[in-house]
């Protein structure tokens, strides 16, 4: 991963702690332990990670459209499906956080990453 990608993994991880802070303090939700944290920092770099693989085999295009939102259906789907094995080897059967949408969110969001480049005809 290069700069861009890392500072996309802090800026995704810095925002669920603070979610997760606010949610303690407003709602009554568990404290983020260090544990927490630091499976919210693996999640969104897996995340991001499998997004910019994503975006290697297949960039995000210029314009919008059909082929856009089935990129993202063939994107986020999966990412769902992995991040629930992964919800399940980290926190176990009682999850105090929703690691399975993170993933997804941050695969989506890492895909984003390579712009497949316009080409006028």
């Amino acid at each position: 991963m290069d700069v861009r990608a890392f500072r996309k993994v802090l800026g995704i991880t810095l925002f669920l702690e603070l979610f997760y802070l606010t949610g303690h303090y407003a709602a009554g939700w568990p404290f983020p332990t260090p544990t927490v944290i630091l499976h919210l920092f693996t999640v969104s770099g897996l995340g991001v990670a499998l997004g910019i693989l994503f975006a290697k085999v297949w960039p995000i295009s210029p314009q919008t459209g059909i082929e856009r939102v089935l990129r993202t259906a063939l994107l986020v789907i999966p990412a769902l499906g992995l991040g629930i094995g992964i919800q399940v080897l980290l926190q176990g059967p009682q999850a105090t956080q929703a690691i399975y949408l993170i993933f997804a969110f941050a695969a989506w969001f890492g895909s984003s990453h390579i712009k497949r480049a316009h080409i006028e005809s």
